[in-house]
């Protein structure tokens, strides 16, 4: 149904021959998809749906709307509209320190860019946008407690006004994840010391239900957002800005000899997203591509085949077509 509704809204220049092929090439559920694509298309094609923006919204803060009108006026357009969603985006994570700290590391990737297109500075503005807003545990229990994800949990609920409704969460972190939320001293050492980890690993060994609509459970995780204004000084932020920095050197040490593979670097980014297992399957396979890179430039199309590898590790959860992949490089 989305998918007719991408196609009804005439946003990509394909008809709707062919978008309704595609489902047809799937061979599943084909008769059921294509009654669906078509309310989706019917609806996309809506003069009330058709037009409408979908950008982050207007900027409230004063200081970071002059410093976006000041940054993108550094970069090319096309750039410039990554910006207007990702610095309102860091600002929320963080603050307008971390949003400049993002135009700084993006400059001397856009110092080595080709072509009107900027497509380098592009995708890796996206990206590193993606990677600097990293899902942790502060950033879970914000999103949490939101006054208007109640309100929506209400709606879904069909709850009428006055009923009161209880919101339980099943948590299950992790030791890494729970010494990812301390300092980064504490952290190490917890993760470095046997007895310290036993300790840990007791509290964590099994996932807990916890009712953030009572007083406990919302402090509980109030307390966890809280810890927004120290996130530079805990584990988690330190390893995550030591791979950043990792990635765009090696973006940056790519692109004079070869533009197109480090386009497909800055995209492999994609492969780190989500939170707990998720996140450390992601970041796995994509510690593991860029340790082949050096088999990859000794290919005959090195960017293509670094695709070919990013393709294959988000086609397939458990790693088994990526690993045979790597083994053929």
């Amino acid at each position: 149904m989305l998918f007719g509704a991408l196609a009804g809204s005439s946003t990509l220049p394909f008809t709707r021959a062919q978008f309704e092929d595609t489902i047809r090439r799937g061979e599943v559920g084909v008769d059921a998809s294509l009654k669906a694509f078509g309310a989706g298309h019917d609806r996309g094609q809506s003069e009330s749906i058709r037009g409408q923006s979908f950008s982050s919204g207007p900027i409230a803060d004063p200081l970071l709307q002059e410093f976006q009108q000041q940054a993108c006026g550094q970069f090319p357009l096309p750039v410039q509209a990554i910006l207007k969603h990702a610095l309102p985006r860091l600002f929320d994570y963080q603050d307008l320190a971390y949003a400049r700290e993002y135009v700084d590391l993006l400059k001397p990737v856009a110092a080595l860019d080709q072509g009107d297109d900027a497509l380098l500075t592009t995708e890796t503005a996206r990206h590193l946008a993606l990677w600097m807003t990293y899902e942790d545990t502060v950033r879970v229990a914000q999103a949490k407690i939101q006054p208007d994800r109640l309100q929506r949990i209400r709606v879904e609920a069909g709850a009428k006004p006055g009923q009161i409704v209880h919101v339980v969460e099943f948590l299950h972190p992790r030791l890494e994840e729970v010494c990812d939320t301390l300092p980064a001293g504490l952290g190490r050492w917890i993760l470095g010391t046997a007895p310290a980890r036993r300790v840990v690993e007791f509290f964590c060994r099994k996932g807990r239900k916890i009712r953030t609509t009572s007083l406990p459970g919302f402090l509980m995780l109030y307390v966890i957002a809280c810890l927004r204004p120290l996130r530079r000084r805990l584990l988690r932020h330190g390893r995550e800005m030591n791979a950043i920095d990792s990635w765009l050197g090696t973006i940056q040490r790519v692109a004079g000899k070869d533009y197109a593979l480090a386009v497909e670097i800055a995209r492999c980014q994609r492969l780190v997203k989500g939170y707990g297992d998720t996140h450390a399957r992601g970041l796995g396979n994509f510690n593991t591509i860029m340790g082949r890179l050096d088999a990859v430039q000794a290919t005959a199309q090195p960017a293509a085949t670094l695709k070919q590898l990013c393709d294959a590790a988000l086609a397939d959860e458990h790693g088994v077509e990526l690993d045979r992949l790597v083994a053929t490089l």
